[in-house]
């Protein structure tokens, strides 16, 4: 798996202590965006995390590409609705020279299950490419790739969620 960070709200950390201080200032957001010095702004999030307050943290957000996971994977992902997901479409994308797979360590470190997967895999992709060939739309040829294909997703999430998506995801219950 390869995790890059994309990009981040400009000062988030600024962002999300003008959006609370808004709440109780006279001024506006730009000028208070202005006006919060470092021990300001330091202050206001130490505030923030005490309080409970986290509508603020909504407001900076940090979008990240994920690559060299397993369709499995990112259903548990997408699980996460206050998030932004765009993903490798298995209807656009043909993968006709041949299909990527993430093999469990569970299978892996089992010779005669890993060499059960690694024939199913190779008899699945050899079917994909057959359908490919005989005029099988990749949308309805895809039905038969599995949970362990290899894809791509470009995931964008605030800081709450973050916050929540760690929170749950760490656990070591969760299977991702």
């Amino acid at each position: 798996m390869q995790v890059e960070l994309l990009y981040h709200t400009p000062e988030p950390e600024r962002a999300v202590a003008t959006a609370a201080r808004l709440c109780y200032a006279p001024i506006g957001a730009s000028e208070l965006m202005e006006s919060l010095s470092d021990e300001g702004i330091r202050k206001v999030l130490a505030t923030i995390l005490a309080s409970g307050h986290l509508s603020t943290l909504e407001h900076a957000s940090y979008t990240f590409a994920i690559d060299g996971v397993s369709r499995a994977l990112t259903h548990q992902l997408v699980r996460h609705r206050l998030a932004s997901f765009n993903q490798q479409s298995q209807r656009y994308v043909k993968f006709a020279e041949g299909l990527d797979v993430v093999k469990p360590a569970s299978i892996a470190e089992n010779d005669e299950a890993s060499h059960l997967f690694d024939e199913m895999i190779s008899k699945t992709i050899e079917t994909y490419q057959a359908f490919l060939e005989a005029g099988i739309p990749a949308e309805d040829a895809r039905y038969i790739l599995p949970n362990a294909a290899e894809t791509k997703i470009v995931v964008t999430m605030n800081i709450r969620e973050l916050l929540h998506f760690f929170n749950l995801r760490c656990c070591n219950r969760a299977q991702w």
